[in-house]
């Protein structure tokens, strides 16, 4: 398996479990040597590898909107959505972005790193397919632990099940909450 050959979500479905746990084996060496070389936040990143992989294999980016909680954990999103090719760029002037970035890819559609606010976006998303009828569309949330200790997360998660809006939300529960 090789990264390059990833171009969008849609070729990790065509892997085997074999496969796809030498990808994720092949990301992670290339993570550490690409954030080595440019800087970046690695650990968030190590840590979600598999997850990334998994909601990518289950919901159909584009149509299905992905939304990270911090930003700065989506650089295996970047890869498997086709940017590996440049990330050489990494968090560089004029280069790829530390985290999602609508300019780079149509994978992206929110231009976010602040812990908390996944919620708060996936409930507007959710709102807005609704009222134009795009019920078709699914919003993933993916969370960590951490922010999940914000107000905004729970005020969020209060609309989300008071007006019975429809979100898929993950919980990464890595267990270093502070």
């Amino acid at each position: 398996m090789h990264i390059e050959k990833i171009q969008s979500p849609a070729d990790l479905r065509a892997l085997d479990n074999d496969q796809l746990l030498e990808l994720c084996e092949e990301i992670r060496e290339f993570l550490v040597d690409a954030v080595s070389r440019t800087g970046g936040h690695l650990g968030s990143n190590l840590g979600a590898v598999e997850l990334t992989i998994a909601v990518h294999r289950i919901f159909e980016s584009p149509r299905d909107v992905i939304v990270w909680d911090t930003g700065h954990q989506a650089y295996v999103h970047k890869i498997v959505t086709g940017r590996a090719d440049e990330f050489d760029t990494l968090r560089q002037r004029h280069g790829l972005s530390g985290y999602p970035n609508p300019a780079e890819s149509e994978h992206d559609l929110l231009e976010n790193s602040h812990a908390s606010a996944s919620l708060s976006w996936a409930s507007g998303l959710a709102t807005g397919f609704d009222l134009t009828d795009h019920r078709h569309r699914r919003v993933v949330a993916v969370i960590g632990d951490g922010s999940m200790t914000g107000g905004m997360a729970f005020e969020a998660l209060n609309n989300l099940g008071h007006y019975g809006q429809r979100a898929v939300i993950i919980l990464n529960d890595n267990g270093r909450s502070y």
